[in-house]
């Protein structure tokens, strides 16, 4: 008698262990499944967000927005708040729309060249110019700028009745001409640029700089042509500044009134 309510009493206990080892193990499933559920706020790209913005322009302007996402699917690493600190870094690449941000994605320094913001319907031409011919560092982005062209006519003759200058004076035939090209440019960028090496033998080539500038389709065609064809030299703009279009310097009118 004694053993069988022993037995049945070791029985009990054995079925009570078990029932508080599982409440204990639903328990903490159910406190793991709420940890998993439990929203977290990380940033994501809602638009391209450039190389070279900052993260507080970037969320000012709406490139970045703050969303709510399970712990569980929280980004490695994931950004999730946009302070003073961090708001002053940098996006070290650009960073697609739909695109979880993390945090390694921002840094003091870009990994390559902004891309440069062009304006609507305009295009972005380069060209080199030596320090004289952009106005030593005195040019920056922002600033508005003149480019003079001096070529060699084929007919300085019947270029000057195309244009509805004075005629060149007599042996002025084969000389070079300057005239105003663009008159009012806005240059986007400025950057340092390697010229092409010359030829053995030949004289190096001056320093120069890259400048980059944004016009209208019909403009920028006129400036490769003046790239490709003249010696192109820049003046900044002052306000207010009136270029006459139509006026031709050459070598014949160079000293003349």
């Amino acid at each position: 008698m004694g053993r069988r309510v022993l037995a049945v009493l070791a029985a009990v206990v054995v079925a009570l262990i078990g029932v508080v080892a599982v409440v204990v193990y639903a328990n903490g499933a159910d406190a793991r499944a709420v940890a998993d559920q439990q929203p977290q706020t990380v940033y994501i790209a809602k638009l391209l967000v450039p190389a070279g913005t900052t993260a507080a322009e970037a969320v000012a302007t709406g490139l970045m927005v703050p969303t709510q996402v399970a712990a569980k699917g929280f980004p490695l690493g994931g950004l999730s708040t946009v302070d003073e600190a961090t708001g002053k870094l940098l996006a070290l690449t650009d960073i697609a729309p739909g695109e979880f941000v993390t945090a390694s994605r921002f840094g003091t320094t870009p990994l390559g060249q902004k891309a440069i913001q062009v304006p609507d319907g305009q295009i972005a031409i380069s060209l080199t110019l030596s320090d004289p011919a952009r106005v030593g560092a005195f040019v920056s982005p922002g600033s508005h700028i003149v480019i003079y062209d001096t070529y060699t006519p084929a007919t300085p003759v019947a270029a000057a009745a195309a244009t509805g200058a004075s005629a060149p004076k007599a042996g002025a035939v084969g000389g070079r001409e300057t005239r105003v090209l663009l008159d009012d440019v806005l240059v986007i960028a400025m950057g340092s640029a390697t010229l092409t090496p010359t030829a053995a033998g030949a004289a190096p080539a001056a320093p120069g700089a890259l400048v980059t500038v944004a016009l209208p389709p019909a403009l920028a065609a006129k400036l490769v042509h003046g790239i490709q064809t003249g010696t192109l030299y820049a003046g900044l703009r002052g306000t207010d500044t009136k270029t006459d279009l139509a006026q031709i310097v050459s070598d014949a009118t160079l000293f003349g009134k």
